[in-house]
């Protein structure tokens, strides 16, 4: 996504750039000297036609990067690492850890937190029992909607260990500005060592959502 971005700003900045300098030569070379009128010309074919071809190739390639990108965005894989199951409901956020077949839901005074590993494929998949929500890390470049009705599904493989602000990108009522989440990476042990404790631990991840997606649809 970040690649798509740079290069449609830099086709943008070119673009800008290169009328500017033709304004500049037109001011410079046409300004008003006398009181004649200047040449009157109809149509000038070639300047047209340049006018015709330029725009269609950018777009074109804009296109072309595009598509290209968004198939890489959308790819998913045969196996991935860690499927986490993503609930946006009024008011907050349930992540489903499929695999360990446990949960965590965040309250209205305590929202909920994601844990994931680092270096490892994560694919979350993504419904809602209510309205349109989004999901959105900020850091990550990158954000899906979530939609009553369907599984929506992208995958990613988070290569820094930390902690990340998540938030809901989507107007979704009177409570959409408290939908906020904590995204967690970290290692591989520390991954397996959350996901021990939530096992060990039923009560805190019991969760009335908790049939809101089916462990069969993944």
């Amino acid at each position: 996504m970040y690649e798509i971005w740079l290069g449609s700003v830099a086709a943008a900045a070119a673009v800008g750039v290169g009328v500017y300098i033709l304004i500049a030569i037109t001011i410079v070379r046409d300004r008003k000297r006398t009181e004649e009128l200047p040449r009157q010309v109809r149509y000038n074919l070639p300047i047209e036609v340049l006018y015709t071809v330029v725009p269609f190739v950018i777009i074109a390639v804009l296109f072309f990067y595009t598509a290209v990108g968004e198939n890489r965005v959308n790819r998913l894989t045969k196996d991935p690492d860690v499927t986490i199951g993503v609930v946006g409901f009024q008011w907050n956020w349930q992540f489903n850890h499929v695999n360990d077949k446990v949960q965590v839901t965040g309250e209205p005074r305590n929202p909920a937190t994601l844990v994931i590993p680092v270096d490892k494929r994560v694919r979350f998949v993504e419904t809602s029992p209510d309205v349109i929500h989004a999901f959105w890390v900020p850091d990550f470049l990158f954000k899906r909607d979530v939609v009553p009705g369907r599984f929506n599904a992208f995958e990613l493989t988070p290569t820094e260990i930390g902690t990340y602000k998540g938030r809901c990108a989507e107007f979704c009522g009177e409570k959409h500005g408290r939908m906020g989440f904590t995204v967690k990476v970290v290692s591989a042990a520390d991954y397996q060592a959350y996901i021990d404790k939530l096992k060990a631990d039923p009560n805190a991840a019991a969760n009335e959502l908790s049939a809101a997606i089916p462990t069969g649809e993944y």
